[in-house]
């Protein structure tokens, strides 16, 4: 059975950092795409990152909102992605998503395949 657990979600005050991270279980992600979505609340699950597979380059895709601030990255020998969040606003609280299982350079819900349970960013002004 596939498990996607994420870790590293808190508060903070803006300007500060978190770094989120998710380990999935159950199957190898080796050559999958693995990414990251919020959904604030009353609002969409919005895609946040991605990153493609060792055998693609690990290339990496931002929304324009956390270009320049979000680094996403991935230990795929652990099946592990992580999200460094700086300099962060109060327009990125939110629950945060790890996604398996993608392909190419998924950014739409419905292409991943497994999701975790979501940790709380929240960010105080």
């Amino acid at each position: 059975q596939v498990q996607v657990v994420e870790s590293g979600g808190g508060s903070v005050q803006a300007g500060g950092s978190l770094r989120l991270s998710c380990t999935a279980s159950g199957r190898s992600f080796f050559l999958n795409t693995m990414g990251w979505f919020r959904q604030a609340p009353g609002k969409e699950r919005d895609f946040v990152a991605n990153i493609s597979p060792p055998p693609r380059g690990t290339t990496t895709s931002y929304a324009d909102s956390v270009k320049g601030r979000f680094t996403i990255s991935r230990d795929a020998t652990k099946n592990t992605v992580y999200l460094q969040m700086n300099t962060l606003n109060p327009e990125d609280t939110a629950v945060y998503y790890c996604a398996a299982g993608g392909f190419s350079a998924s950014r739409s819900v419905g292409e991943y395949g497994y999701w975790g349970q979501g940790t709380q960013v929240t960010v105080s002004s």
